[in-house]
């Protein structure tokens, strides 16, 4: 069900991803919504359900029939991501700004005032970053390494990238599209935001469930942004391979005229570290090369990333 509609645009598009949160999302909606209220801002919650095979969509629907605030609520057939869950929601955000928060309730719907401060300010880009991070090293440990290549990726130096709490300017994210064929990717967004800062947001152990981010699928994000990093990872493995070459070059050179040696002597057992070494980071290098052609093949059969199965959004005549 698609409704056209002809209210005028809100100035906050609140975007709302959940998966498996039947336990938590009547809370979270109810907190938010609070805050936003006392906010005295225009405002619209989209809701979006990441496919959990819970009781999670059939409580959005009700927060939907009673809520005149939740402009829309979207069920996706599957599970495909925050980021995809996140682009299905961007596609109907009618708002000046984007707001993106998680739902699990182990972020704040009460520090939102916090973030709009900042964005009063003229700030492209207002971010959260979790203070005393409350999750298990599995998930502290791949995040770590996630925020340095999106820092390295967007040029960026943002302490939490992985913070989902965030506020965008909404001309900066829909200069990019998004659709099924072209996800949602924050680091995409934040190296094109002139204006940035960080907030300090609260964080809270998760009182519901288990996140979707298990350990492999934070490896595999970290894949994703490695792939999309790569031609600047090239750029690197290229400078190394000629500064070690260099070496190797002077090494030959000085032996035809001195006794002084820029490397230890070359035994057996440096020349077999040598190779072990050369085809771990050849086969890292091919792996990479063999993921970026996966990628390019699936964006050239236009597999999308998510499919909608129900999208129902507020008509201008309904009343609660």
């Amino acid at each position: 069900m698609d409704k056209e509609i002809s209210l005028e645009n809100p100035e906050f598009s609140v975007v709302i991803s959940c998966y498996f949160e039947e336990n938590s999302i009547e809370e979270f909606h109810s907190r938010l919504k609070s805050t936003l209220e006392r906010t005295g801002r225009s405002f619209e919650i989209i809701i979006v359900n990441d496919g959990s095979a819970d009781g999670t969509w059939e409580k959005i629907k009700t927060i939907f029939e009673k809520d005149e605030h939740v402009y829309a609520v979207i069920d996706l057939f599957k599970n495909s991501g925050q980021q995809s869950a996140v682009t299905a929601g961007l596609g109907v955000a009618r708002g000046k700004a984007i707001v993106l928060i998680d739902s699990d309730l182990q972020l704040a719907p009460e520090d939102l005032p916090r973030l709009i401060e900042k964005y009063d300010e003229g700030y492209d880009v207002v971010s959260g970053y979790r203070v005393n991070r409350q999750d298990s090293i599995w998930r502290r440990l791949p995040s770590k390494l996630a925020n340095w290549i999106m820092r390295k990726s967007s040029g960026i130096p943002l302490s939490d990238f992985g913070c989902t709490y965030k506020i965008y300017r909404a001309e900066l994210v829909k200069a990019f599209e998004y659709g099924p064929f072209n996800v949602f990717r924050t680091p995409d967004v934040i190296s094109k935001a002139g204006r940035i800062v960080e907030v300090p947001v609260q964080h809270f152990p998760r009182p519901y469930g288990k996140s979707g981010y298990t350990f492999w699928k934070l490896w595999q994000y970290n894949m994703d942004n490695l792939v999309r990093f790569s031609p600047r990872l090239f750029q690197w493995l290229a400078i190394i391979c000629l500064f070690v070459g260099f070496l190797f070059f002077i090494r030959i050179l000085a032996g035809f005229f001195t006794d002084f040696k820029v490397m230890k002597e070359i035994t057996p057992g440096l020349i077999l570290n040598a190779l072990v070494f050369s085809l771990l980071i050849v086969v890292g290098v091919l792996s990479i090369i063999g993921e970026f052609a996966i990628r390019s093949f699936l964006a050239l059969y236009r597999v999308p990333a998510f499919v909608i199965r129900e999208k129902i959004i507020r008509s201008e005549k309904e009343s609660i």
